[in-house]
């Protein structure tokens, strides 16, 4: 049989006059898409525009639920409780759902941007908190999560469909979180790079931590972060290279989860 595999990007993350990555270019490539939902970025035009997009190109959509967090990007960690994350989540759930019915098509996912996903790997009630808004506003949602972490965890407890996610353009920590991008290097912007490391995920079950240690990953689908300038280039390195080893990309719902 051949290997699945599917290439999703956190994108449509701009806003009102401000506009962040190349959207339009970086869906002929990707196969499933995380929407900034108007927390961290993106708006109910943009959302919009980027479902139209999904539609034409045959593109999965998903929710990119952050914090409430304009102007650090939705990277800057806030504490707060469990109950208030849960419906903030759920709030964007439904932003994106209601965008998405002017397209007609489905919202088949949900990917958490940013601080968000680093705390949630980490924090199991985070990580319930975000499960608990899936399951309350639509069960049928995939739970895109960093594998081996809290919210693999917390998707499988609350009995969730589950997409295990590596990054194609970051490194990793040795107890297989993301290296903050505070740290110089982190972020894999060489296309060659990426294309080493993308094979090595999905072909050997493996990277190298910043440490130099080998870890184990399993994955179903990888991430691209679109608001970097290089993400086109990673993203098409990383698809051609797949491709090349005979790797069908496909979107997250063809994936055997």
């Amino acid at each position: 049989m051949t290997r699945r595999i599917n290439l999703n990007a956190d994108i449509a993350e701009s806003w009102g006059a401000y506009s962040i990555g190349n959207d339009a270019e970086l869906m002929t490539i990707i196969k499933s898409a995380n929407v900034a939902c108007g927390f961290h970025a993106g708006d109910a035009n943009s959302m919009h525009r980027l479902c139209l997009l999904a539609k034409q190109e045959g593109v999965s959509v998903g929710v990119h639920p952050g914090f409430n967090d304009l102007w650090g990007f939705g990277r800057r960690r806030i504490q707060m409780k469990a109950s208030d994350l849960e419906y903030m989540v759920a709030y964007q759930i439904g932003a994106l759902q209601a965008m998405a019915r002017y397209a007609g098509i489905p919202v088949t996912h949900l990917k958490a941007h940013g601080a968000l996903n680093n705390m949630a790997a980490e924090d199991e009630e985070y990580a319930l908190a975000i499960g608990r808004a899936i399951k309350t506003v639509d069960p049928s949602l995939i739970y895109v999560v960093l594998y081996g972490s809290k919210m693999q965890w917390a998707a499988e407890t609350l009995g969730l469909r589950v997409a295990r996610e590596g990054f194609v353009d970051r490194a990793y920590l040795d107890d297989g979180n993301l290296a903050s991008r505070a740290l110089s290097g982190t972020v894999l912007k060489d296309p060659e790079a990426a294309r080493r490391h993308t094979l090595r995920m999905v072909l050997d079950g493996e990277v190298t931590t910043i440490n130099g240690k080998t870890i184990k990953v399993e994955v179903d689908t990888l991430c691209v972060h679109g608001d970097e300038p290089t993400a086109v280039a990673v993203a098409r390195s990383a698809r051609t290279a797949l491709e090349q080893a005979g790797v069908t990309v496909v979107p997250l719902t063809e994936m055997d989860l």
